[in-house]
């Protein structure tokens, strides 16, 4: 059986990127490797939509979070953090670890955060120093208004922190226009690559803070990366695959244009969601994102063998929900290297699922709505 992957990460790796990070190893600090590393960094600040420094890790998106939390709030600094999905909660996690005192502000899974908000709450708390959100929450599909909350933020000491590890190179996000201090990502999503690589965008003003940062930190110590990134060198082993690999990714990225590549996610998620509103299926996330699209499982449905049951029966590989929302959606993906007949066989396969499971609908009905979309991209 042919298998299919539309789960928000891992994401499908273009053949062109895998043959070339199947190549011969190369040692990591020679004159030719090194050039690499300086033209990943500033193809990773076009993607970012930056001039400020990009750090690379050999680490998954979580550790350059650590990083961005480790490397910014001393023990006991206040740090807002908006709470509103599984991948928003790791924020406030590291930041106990690390014992810094974050201020939550929660919101209900599948919505996002009013600015205003975070506003009334940064002027009630002048001494907080960083304010922590996603661009796009990826265990319920919602996007984060980031361009209204960099407008409040950059008016205070604060640093706006912004995980988008789901959301970068896929949903619009411009950092520098959007007054973004830190921008976190990873490899294995909108980048198209292998897990294993994460990296950070760093503004001038986060630089500032991180000089006065007392944590200890030894392998994500953004200062010591930032010294030997300057001459396109890891302080450690880093992994040259990856970095082969992202060289192609970003020339992939290029070559379609990163508005053109927007646009296309947009016209991808309008077509998937068509099709599941044609089945009588509601959408959880408010606003949705670009980049997947999160669907409410019906009472009479079983939504873990929705879930199984096209992976095990029909194989595709799409999402359930997390904690407390388990099983009670499901997630399709329309990031990276995914493609408008990939969003057609998807909702092919959903249809028959639901068929399986007793969801009364027309057959076609999905796909024809998603077809009469993408035939005018």
């Amino acid at each position: 059986m042919k298998k299919f992957l539309l789960a928000p990460g891992p994401t499908p790796v273009p053949e062109e990127i895998l043959r070339v990070m199947s190549e011969p190893m190369v040692h990591h600090r020679t004159p030719a490797f090194k050039a690499m590393v300086g033209k990943t960094i500033e193809g990773l600040k076009y993607i970012f939509q930056t001039k400020n420094d990009v750090l690379i890790f050999s680490a998954s998106g979580t550790g350059a979070m650590e990083g961005a939390v480790s490397n910014v709030l001393n023990r006991g600094e206040k740090a807002i953090i908006i709470r509103n999905g599984k991948f928003a909660e790791r924020w406030g996690e590291i930041a106990e670890k690390f014992e810094a005192n974050p201020i939550y502000l929660d919101v209900p899974w599948g919505s996002a955060i009013e600015p205003k908000v975070v506003e009334n709450l940064l002027n009630e708390n002048r001494d907080v120093k960083a304010v922590y959100t996603q661009l796009t929450e990826t265990s319920t599909g919602v996007v984060i208004p980031v361009k209204e909350l960099g407008e409040i933020v950059k008016k205070t000491d604060a640093l706006l922190v912004i995980d988008a590890i789901s959301g970068l190179g896929g949903q619009k996000f411009y950092m520098d226009k959007w007054n973004v201090d830190i921008c976190v990502s990873g490899s294995q999503k909108g980048l198209m690559l292998p897990p294993g690589h994460a990296y950070a965008a760093v503004s001038e003003k986060a630089w500032e803070k991180i000089e006065k940062c007392t944590q200890s930190n030894y392998y994500f110590d953004w200062k010591v990366y930032r010294k030997k990134l300057a001459k396109n060198t890891d302080p450690f082993t880093g992994s040259v695959l990856h970095v082969k690999g992202l060289l192609k990714a970003i020339e992939i990225v290029k070559n379609e244009g990163l508005e053109k590549r927007f646009e296309r996610y947009q016209n991808l998620a309008t077509a998937c969601r068509a099709a599941i509103k044609a089945l009588g299926l509601e959408l959880f996330a408010n606003p949705s994102c670009d980049v997947e699209t999160a669907v409410k499982v019906p009472e009479t449905v079983d939504g873990l063998a929705l879930v199984k049951k096209m992976r095990d029966e029909y194989g595709f590989t799409i999402a359930g929900g997390q904690a407390e929302v388990k099983g009670k959606i499901f997630r399709i993906a329309h990031m990276g290297y995914i493609e408008r007949f990939d969003i057609i066989a998807v909702i092919a396969a959903l249809e028959m699922v639901l068929k399986d499971l007793g969801w009364k609908f027309e057959w076609g009905v999905g796909l024809a709505a998603a077809q009469k979309i993408l035939t005018e991209m």
